[in-house]
């Protein structure tokens, strides 16, 4: 084959220059043809190829991993979100490189309205060929004065006018508004400008010109600017994908992939920079004699070897590229030339297109030679044609391969099984070639068909998504400041927690003295926590709802527990007193049995988890029944004189109840045996309270001056006079005055997991209300109470959660959101969760500075004992009550243990604790 590089070269040539071999017989040139045409075959093996290719280098970059080809840039835009069409206002738009030689000002209004649109004003400004090639300042001066002169003729205010900047050039982008130039390509070469901010350029140039204050806001190239513009759809936008003079493609990638952003939230638009594409082994076997020769005799060898294949910079200059070639060889034009056809930029993208569809006729493609200065015959116009086809359509399969990579980016990403998605379409030669498009499409079905793609196309050249992420970026700001806003009643300062601190010691030291107190300070009747010596077998009863439990606990070195579980039927809880206690000695007798026990007394804690006055530690007055029961004669009774009269009944059985148990002090007991400083028990889950060791002293209700005695604070009623009124919100108000018990409990109402689910679902209504959330529409379920659990609060904080399982949590509540949406949610969650840990972190100051002073102790190291789901399963809980606790004690060194089974094993240690100081006594 003949050498093709003397285009360009004979510009001096004025006639047509003909070959003065002897032409080539009909079979020949059929084979000429073939044979030219056949290198821009590309198979489907071939196109897979750079499909995987491509992915692979896409993923290599987004970890931030060094490349030793060419490859794709993966740079993130900083475009966080799509629109939602709640978007509104009059912005400016200037756009630098997106339609070659040229730049473009535009006025854009958008509406908010769904189906009302403005069409926009725009003026086209031709950029001099000495500009281009020019000082970066003389470009960015003659940029400011183009805006100057179409907003003069604009009816438009001179102050605080929002600009977004469309700069289609390779750039690292390390902000909205922050933009360096990597390099020039599509024929620009000004000098200064490559490593410098582009936007800060375009700043200084706008204040030299001095006419209008304009607020540059965001960077945005084309490609960003066509997948924003995209009309909010069935399903969402988010690919861009540009085929103009250049070529590239963007998307909505999870921002924890993308390692340069440090970032494990949310999402973020990643302009992937595919011209630069160039690994031998893929795109080796497809580039041709011509694409050699094109890249050789470029402003720019060796690189955008991807673009200049796809391009409609390059495809003319493909054709132009083969013409000649065919013309030389005797196969066209009968053998004859021309300067023009010899002449690099001769064959522009327009021509082909015009000459490629088939509907403009022989006529137009006659013409159009014609004017090269060509002689075309009948077969030459249908050979023309076929030679446009062949670089048209290879184009549209590579950019096919491209895309279906993007796509297989991003379904592995959201790690869907079938990836359902629109992608928005702009430049020229998606515009103007109909064919290119089918071939696109059509290849993108075969290379990704697990993947459900729409093919949106771009209104305006992507001028109103650049408008649009101006806007969306306006938005989200305005959001954020609500949102803020709505939040910062949450956000607890240091003060504000040591008030609390405060306030918990005063209401703790009225409890204690038998004052009027939110504290009722219960004296519990434990008088010692586990010291080790306890040994012996010991029954424990766990009843606090429809199951209850029987446990054998051993304790010798350690401790073992063999326990069953009994139900309890509804018609036995909401029967008579005396029904309910014999059922409950039949299971205590039945576990005996199976346990060899039969005929034994031993020692029973009995763990009675429901609203109780303690007399002693085997007397506790029911006083009212919750959780369902409502069995008979029991309220205002003592359970373990109903609990002995059910085992006297029995006859066979001898059972010796030693003690009555709180379960936030079996929890603190249960820790206790493991580590003997542990002195307080916290139970933090559907409900929330507190017990700790007090000075007997200071316990006005027991007589006695030495020793101490364990406390049940019912921390749960703290503020029921009033005394957290400063830190109550709205939407405090709201759940309180929702609750059966309305203003009483507040604390546990500030904490607990019955209740922050509620305060969730509130600010989030208030939110919608506000338009933040949910484009503002109103919910229906949303509306219905306690949709929230407490377990949802702890999944969606859980830092190994990606955003798409948070959306999926919620979308399974019924929520459908976008990712911001999400996000928000999650700050929500964030806020509520951290404030409730705070004023826990709170109260346990209170309690352990409380027994340092007790002891006059500089310093006090002490246990806390915990237990409870939200405490257990809140990702972050447990360790801002720890920072807490830190922040508002820095003389305590506390160490919190997770109780297990403070119910059961705990019940059993305050039984075995108490039968050792009674042997003591005896002793």
């Amino acid at each position: 084959m003949d050498s093709i590089g003397s285009s360009g070269l004979r510009q001096g040539e004025e006639a047509l220059s003909c070959s003065e071999e002897g032409l080539p017989g009909p079979s020949d040139s059929s084979e000429l043809v073939q044979e030219c045409l056949q290198q821009f075959k590309v198979t489907r093996a071939q196109l897979q190829q750079i499909q995987a290719s491509l992915l692979g280098s896409m993923e290599q970059a987004l970890r931030g991993q060094p490349s030793p080809a060419p490859a794709v840039r993966m740079l993130p835009t900083y475009v966080g979100s799509t629109p939602h069409g709640t978007e509104q206002g009059d912005f400016v738009v200037l756009e630098l490189g997106a339609t070659g030689a040229s730049l473009r000002v535009l006025w854009v209004t958008l509406t908010g309205i769904e189906g009302h649109r403005v069409e926009p004003r725009s003026q086209k400004f031709v950029i001099p060929q000495e500009v281009m090639l020019g000082a970066g300042q003389q470009l960015f001066d003659f940029a400011a004065h183009c805006l100057s002169e179409f907003l003069d003729a604009q009816p438009v205010n001179k102050q605080g006018l929002q600009l977004g900047f469309s700069f289609s050039f390779p750039c690292h982008q390390t902000g909205l508004d922050r933009s360096t130039l990597i390099s020039w390509t599509k024929g620009f070469r000004c000098s200064g400008v490559e490593g410098q901010d582009v936007v800060q350029l375009l700043r200084d140039a706008i204040r030299r010109q001095g006419a209008y204050s304009i607020d540059v806001v965001a960077v945005v190239n084309d490609t960003v600017g066509t997948m924003m513009g995209c009309e909010p759809g069935v399903r969402p936008c988010e690919v861009g994908l540009v085929v103009d003079t250049g070529t590239n493609a963007c998307y909505m990638e999870e921002a924890r992939h993308v390692a340069v952003l440090d970032e494990d939230r949310g999402r973020v638009c990643v302009s992937v920079e595919w011209g630069s594409f160039s690994d031998d082994g893929a795109l080796g076997p497809v580039l041709t004699t011509f694409d050699h020769t094109l890249d050789h005799e470029s402003l720019n060898p060796g690189a955008q070897r991807f673009e200049k294949m796809i391009g409609g910079l390059y495809l003319g200059e493909l054709v132009r590229l083969v013409l000649a070639h065919l013309a030389r060889c005797g196969v066209l034009f009968g053998g004859c030339t021309s300067p023009a056809l010899l002449s690099q930029g001769s064959i522009l993208l327009e021509h082909v297109a015009e000459m490629e569809d088939p509907s403009t006729g022989a006529a137009r493609v006659h013409a159009i030679l014609q004017d090269l200065g060509l002689s075309p015959g009948a077969s030459d116009v249908e050979l023309v044609q076929h030679v446009c086809a062949a670089v048209c359509t290879r184009a549209a399969q590579l950019c096919a391969a491209a895309l279906a990579a993007v796509l297989s980016c991003l379904q592995h990403s959201r790690e869907q099984q079938t990836l359902q998605v629109a992608v928005a379409t702009g430049g020229r030669v998606c515009e103007r070639h109909p064919r290119f498009c089918s071939v696109l499409q059509g290849t993108v079905m075969l290379l990704a068909p697990e993947c459900d793609v729409s093919f949106i196309p771009s209104v305006d050249g992507g001028g109103r998504g650049v408008a649009m992420v101006t806007a969306v970026a306006a938005r989200l700001a305005a959001h954020r400041r609500l949102l803020e806003q709505t939040l910062a009643p949450f956000r607890l300062n240091h003060d504000q927690l040591a008030a609390v601190q405060a306030q918990m010691r005063k209401a703790m030291a009225k409890g204690l003295r038998g004052e009027a107190s939110s504290l009722r300070m219960l004296p519990t009747f434990v008088r010692a926590t586990p010291d080790g010596s306890e040994r012996g077998d010991f029954l424990a009863l766990d009843l606090g709802g429809t199951n209850f439990r029987v446990l054998l606990v051993r304790v010798t070195t350690g401790v073992q527990i063999t326990s069953e579980i009994y139900s309890i039927p509804e018609t036995v809880a909401q029967g008579s007193g005396q029904q309910l206690f014999d059922h409950i000695v039949d299971c205590i007798v039945d576990f005996q049995q199976k346990q060899g026990l039969s005929g034994q007394s031993l020692p029973l804690g009995f763990t009675f988890s429901f609203p109780c006055r303690q007399l002693g530690l085997d007397q506790g007055i029911l006083l009212n029944w919750t959780k369902g029961f409502k069995a008979s004669d029991c309220e205002g009774q003592d359970v373990v004189s109903l609990l002995r009269e059910a085992i006297t009944r029995r006859q066979a059985v001898e059972l010796n109840v030693v003690a009555i148990v709180n379960d936030t002090v079996g929890t603190m007991m249960s820790c206790g045996y493991e580590d003997p400083r542990c002195e307080i028990g916290l139970i933090v889950g559907t409900g929330t309270n507190a017990c700790y060791m007090e000075e007997l002293r200071n316990v006005a209700g027991v007589p006695g001056d030495s020793g101490r005695m364990c406390i049940n604070m019912e921390w749960g009623a703290f503020g029921d006079d009033g005394s957290l009124a400063m830190l109550s919100t709205r939407f405090d108000a709201s759940v309180d005055q929702a609750s059966i018990n309305p203003g009483k409990q507040r604390f546990e109402k500030m904490i607990s997991g019955m209740y922050l689910g509620e305060i969730v679902r509130h600010i989030l209504l208030h939110l919608t209300s506000l338009g933040v959330l949910f484009r503002g529409q109103q919910i229906q379920r949303l509306q219905t109470r306690d949709i929230f659990k407490t377990k949802f609060l702890s999944e969606i904080e859980s830092d190994s959660l990606a955003l798409r399982q948070v959306r999926a949590i919620l979308e399974d509540l019924g929520l459908p959101l976008t990712s911001d949406d999400a996000l928000m949610v999650l700050e929500v969650c964030q806020a509520v969760s951290q404030r409730a840990a705070q004023l826990c972190g709170a109260g346990v100051a209170a309690v352990v500075e409380k027994i340092r002073e007790n002891r006059g102790l500089e310093e006090l190291a002490v246990s806390v004992g915990v237990d409870g789901t939200l405490y257990k399963l809140h990702p972050h809980f447990s360790s801002l009550v720890a920072a807490t606790v830190r922040e508002l004690a820095p003389r305590c060194v506390v160490t919190f243990l997770q109780s297990e089974d403070g119910s059961g094993k705990g019940a059993a240690l305050v039984t075995a604790v108490a039968c050792r100081l009674a042997q003591l006594t005896r002793v």
